[in-house]
């Protein structure tokens, strides 16, 4: 297999990335199989998604892997900084949730990929190789699923705020005095949820939002 130091000569650089997620011991572990490949090699890393910005503009990387779940300026909102400054940008989110709504956010954004951390290295490796090759790729199963959430109509602002209420065990007439509507404003709005979400009540919408990553329990 060809060296580093080979490939140069040949005037072929490795694949060059950037590694983005908030916990070391993975990064450090992604990192080294990243660079078991003679042809592969991390150029920066971060846990951190406006540093992933900076980073980007003095490493230039061909590939970018995002963790979605960054405190602050999470991954999806990395992904949109990145592509809308860098249209050409490849990001393959790298995930331990496979949550049809974050992975759906990820690719509005302008992800080309998506991994599970729970993925093989053969499989990584594998779909690193195809991303720089100028192909998509998402878990088996997933795009089945992310046809659905297509085809689910978007909830609006106000709906996510009444429903992060629900999720925190919140009534009617507790969310009415948080979000400072009406009672009979929050009943409007739950009846839209139900709606959009398939259920029938509230405990339904609860699950619903949990079980396709449209809110999480922290």
């Amino acid at each position: 297999m060809p060296t580093e130091n080979n490939l140069r000569m040949k005037g072929r650089e490795p694949i060059k990335f950037m590694v983005v997620d908030d916990h070391p011991a993975f990064r450090l572990g992604l990192t080294a199989l990243i660079e078991s490949q003679a042809d592969m090699k991390v150029v920066s890393e971060t846990g951190n998604g406006r540093e992933a910005v900076e980073l980007f503009r003095k490493s230039a990387p061909d590939i970018v892997l995002m963790d979605l779940r960054l405190p602050g300026f999470g991954g999806v909102e990395a992904i949109t900084a990145l592509c809308r400054e860098f249209p050409n940008c490849r990001v393959v989110v790298i995930t331990t949730y496979d949550c049809d709504e974050d992975i759906y956010r990820a690719y509005q954004a302008g992800a080309c990929a998506c991994l599970l951390k729970d993925s093989s290295a053969e499989e990584i490796i594998g779909t690193l190789r195809r991303v720089h090759g100028g192909e998509k790729s998402l878990p088996p199963g997933m795009d089945n699923r992310l046809r659905e959430r297509r085809r689910r109509e978007e909830i609006s602002d106000r709906e996510m705020d009444v429903l992060r209420c629900l999720v925190k065990g919140c009534n009617k007439k507790e969310i009415s005095s948080q979000l400072f509507i009406s009672e009979e404003t929050v009943k409007t709005h739950l009846r839209n949820l139900f709606a959009k979400l398939g259920v029938h009540d509230r405990t339904g919408a609860v699950i619903a939002a949990v079980r396709h990553g449209i809110v999480h329990l922290e």
